[in-house]
């Protein structure tokens, strides 16, 4: 059921409830926030989109960008629910056609990205989602890649945000939106 007049907004409880945390998840002293378990909840999948989307529903975008892998599971939701198109930002070597890429860095080494070349035309609004925000490292290469393209980035979202981890120093100069806070 959407989120509307008659139906309360999701709290962060409700929605903080459906996610399941895994301690020492990649490695010890890590704990992981496993979403797969809000997205089998169809009404906490729904109000998790339904939030992102009111967040953006004033905000004029054309293109929804997911961030491989697990912005894959909000961004198309958030596209339709906002009548924007989906493009994917992936690892290299995963698309087609003609791509920009960017290196990025990682606590220890880099990273890359890729988008196709065409993917965002020159001054298209861009909203970038993805699941989690941790450091802001991901976050700032895709943000550098749309405006490769001439796009420009009206916002980035995600479901949870490490706040310990201060990601959103690195996108400062975006307006950024959490929806649930660790």
């Amino acid at each position: 059921m959407p989120v509307n007049a008659t139906t309360p907004a999701p709290t962060q409880e409700s929605l903080k409830a459906l996610i399941r945390e895994v301690p020492d998840f990649p490695k010890p002293g890590i704990n992981f926030y496993d979403i797969t378990t809000l997205l089998k909840d169809r009404n906490g999948f729904r109000e998790t989109v339904d939030a992102l989307s009111e967040h953006y529903r004033k905000t004029p975008v054309d293109v929804v960008i997911g961030i491989e892998a697990r912005g894959y599971f909000f961004a198309p939701a958030m596209a339709l629910a906002l009548g924007a198109g989906f493009v994917p930002v992936r690892k290299p070597k995963k698309l087609p056609h003609t791509v920009r890429s960017i290196e990025y860095q990682l606590e220890y080494g880099t990273d890359q990205l890729e988008i196709h070349a065409d993917a965002i035309a020159r001054g298209q609004n861009v909203l970038i989602i993805d699941d989690v925000l941790a450091t802001g490292g991901t976050s700032s290469a895709v943000a550098g890649l749309v405006e490769m393209l001439e796009g420009r980035v009206v916002g980035l979202g995600f479901v949870i945000e490490l706040g310990f981890l201060k990601g959103r120093e690195k996108l400062a100069r975006y307006d950024v939106f959490s929806l649930l806070q660790y």
